[in-house]
């Protein structure tokens, strides 16, 4: 007989300390599940209504929220596709954003962006070049890359090109950020 298993999903997972940090929560609450993805708890069975309040009472107090509604998984699924675009650094430089997403989010472009700028106050494109920026910043700060490395991993063209877009972000340039890094990172999950 197959197991009916149910979706919870979290709004801010980012990253790999995310999952850890709701796998954590789940197991304080007892809340039995078989696997915490990105955006995603996969439950091993339906949880009462006393549970999820318990469950988003904790999440909201580490910075997460519990997706309730179709139209917010999609803008989460929109960011998750613009994060892994971004990861895929150089090597999306023959394949579109937009046609990156539709790959992904089974809806036609302009509604998805549509949708996507009437929630988030901001289009695709703009997220998607301030998290590239984040991830320009976070490298500078490790300090482990050259500046020609970090524009190939993070897509773009050329130094100069990292440069003038993180100048016209920022104010600053990638050098002068670099000096006074500390300060002026964001944490992705707040863009």
């Amino acid at each position: 007989m197959e197991e009916k298993r149910n979706k919870l999903l979290i709004k801010n997972m980012v990253c790999q300390r995310c999952t850890l940090t709701v796998e954590d929560i789940l197991n304080d609450l007892k809340i039995p599940y078989h696997q915490v993805t990105l955006g995603e708890v996969d439950l091993t069975a339906k949880l009462s209504d006393s549970e999820l309040k318990k469950i988003g009472e904790e999440l909201n107090k580490v910075g997460f929220e519990m997706i309730e509604r179709r139209v917010n998984k999609i803008i989460e699924d929109i960011k998750r596709a613009v994060n892994e675009y971004l990861n895929l650094g150089m090597d999306n430089e023959n394949l579109k954003l937009s046609s990156f997403i539709v790959n992904k989010i089974p809806y036609d472009y302009s509604y998805l962006s549509d949708l996507f700028s009437t929630v988030e106050g901001r289009t695709i494109e703009q997220f998607f070049i301030l998290t590239r920026i984040e991830k320009v910043k976070e490298l500078l700060v490790y300090d482990q890359l050259s500046l020609t490395e970090i524009s190939y991993q993070t897509g773009f063209s050329s130094v100069h090109h990292l440069s003038a877009q993180f100048k016209k972000v920022t104010g600053l340039t990638p050098s002068h950020f670099k000096r006074i890094a500390a300060d002026k990172r964001k944490y992705l999950d707040r863009l």
